[in-house]
């Protein structure tokens, strides 16, 4: 202890000397896409719609195959990447939505702004702080009383009708169309001042609000994190009129090329400074799984709102060429496995910053892993807890499971009880095609005891109430044999 003492002494005299300098903090975009699949950027699989502006980005970063969010839903999943923890300690674990909605379901109006987020603690300790985009932590519907983005710890914010504070709303327009229509005009009540725009180029309205804010971090010499968080790649599609297209499939990938364009212009405008391109950090992915009919999840079974693999699995994106080695641009990382929540330690223990004395992350510091200098993965398991209002998937009415974990290359799925339990070898079956419960029943009893404590350590919402409600599947009658 002594000695740690005295070497810190002695740097501090150091840095006050000049005789050495302290490297500076890097810069920080969060790119969180909203209901992207897994298989939609081109350069994780996607030959249906390019996306070269981020392809570009992966091959001057490393791109991540078993990267996970917390969540297969919007609000809960962008709870955890806020607070570098399991949302359900902030009784967040569905959309959140009208006031009587979020009641009936057991969740919470917004996220506490007690809670620890990134924003808070990078601005405690010199950061510009800014949030372009959707928030929907708070703020929506008839909730209008939810504390502004910038209780969190964001000087500057500009988002969309689910938050409190400026934002942007969409216009629509459709070939034919002579005047636009508005959608979700009464959200202009949430907060001022409100800029009406196309849906179909709203990403560009929040990259354009942000490139100001960042260059006036980098003439301050200030370090800056920023979220932009595109909501157009969610349904209802509305990609310009010139680019419309049939079905829902395409209506979507014509909105996901969109925007790819329109964050190009981001990307370039970083990449275009030495100062920046050479000590920022963008990192890309996804909320959630996609919509069915609309996004893609590759190979893997499930979508949004389910727990498995295609709800909860994201491509990740990370992008820091003058951090990285060089041999390692350009890389595809298919074994690190961790999720949304190890980025808040790993950006603050890239920034140098420490979160406060009793603030726990349920996420860990895997910043050597961002960057390329190992391709290790977290060391706890990661669990989910199904939206309470996610039983069923539409349209065959299949019964979900509740809960889900992954432990090393296992995936167990099971009800609250631990019964119906699922278990799958993902080294050997990524797709989640074969139950093999019944081979590994050690492993179940293992693993769905992990998970039903875990569950019981965090609060509850109603999904067991909601789930109760709904009709049990008939058994299948047994055929009479003669």
């Amino acid at each position: 202890m002594m000695m740690k003492s005295f070497y810190l002494l002695v740097v501090h005299w150091l840095l006050l000397s000049g005789l050495v300098t302290a490297a500076p903090r890097p810069n920080f975009v969060m790119v969180f896409i909203d209901d992207m699949g897994w298989g939609d950027l081109s350069c994780f699989g996607n030959q249906e719609a390019q996306t070269p502006h981020i392809d570009r980005m992966a091959a001057e970063g490393i791109r991540f195959s078993q990267f996970y969010v917390n969540a297969p839903i919007c609000s809960p999943s962008r709870c955890a990447l806020t607070t570098g923890q399991y949302p359900q300690r902030w009784k967040i674990t569905s959309f959140l939505n009208n006031r009587a909605d979020n009641e009936r379901r057991g969740v919470a109006q917004w996220l506490d702004p007690q809670a620890q987020t990134l924003a808070r603690l990078l601005q405690g300790n010199g950061y510009a702080t800014g949030h372009f985009g959707k928030w929907h932590l708070g703020g929506q519907r008839d909730v209008d009383d939810a504390p502004p983005i910038t209780s969190y710890g964001f000087e500057a914010s500009l988002t969309n009708f689910e938050g409190m504070g400026a934002k942007l709303l969409p216009l629509t327009l459709k070939p034919g169309d002579t005047e636009p229509g508005k959608i979700w005009a009464d959200a202009e009540r949430l907060g001022q001042p409100v800029t009406w725009m196309q849906r179909s180029t709203i990403t560009s309205g929040f990259v354009d609000a942000a490139l100001p804010f960042i260059d006036k971090a980098a003439r301050l010499k200030q370090p800056f994190y920023i979220n932009l968080w595109p909501d157009d790649v969610h349904g209802p599609w509305w990609p310009p009129t010139d680019q419309w297209a049939d079905g829902k499939r395409g209506l979507y990938l014509s909105v996901l090329k969109e925007m790819d364009r329109q964050l190009g212009k981001l990307f370039d405008h970083i990449r275009a400074s030495p100062e920046l391109r050479e000590n920022t950090v963008i990192l890309i992915c996804s909320d959630n799984g996609p919509e069915p009919g609309a996004g893609k999840a590759g190979p893997f079974r499930g979508s949004k709102g389910t727990l498995y693999e295609g709800g909860t699995r994201s491509s990740l994106i990370a992008w820091a060429p003058g951090l990285m080695a060089k041999n390692k641009t350009g890389m595809h990382n298919e074994s690190s496995v961790f999720a949304a929540f190890d980025l808040v330690p790993s950006m603050l223990a890239l920034a140098q910053v420490n979160a406060p004395e009793g603030t726990t992350f349920d996420g860990e510091n895997l910043a050597p892993v961002l960057l390329g200098e190992s391709t290790g993965s977290r060391r706890s398991p990661i669990y989910w807890r199904r939206p309470p209002d996610r039983k069923t998937m539409k349209p065959s009415k299949e019964r979900l499971p509740d809960l889900a974990m992954r432990e090393g290359n296992w995936k167990l799925l099971c009800n609250y009880d631990g019964s119906e339990a699922q278990l799958y070898d993902l080294a050997q079956d990524r797709g989640e095609t074969t139950n093999v419960a019944a081979q590994h029943l050690q492993v179940v009893e293992h693993l769905t005891q992990e998970v039903i404590s875990w569950h019981h350590s965090m609060p509850p919402d109603n999904g067991p109430a909601l789930g109760a409600e709904l009709p049990k599947p008939k058994a299948k009658a047994k055929k009479k044999t003669l």
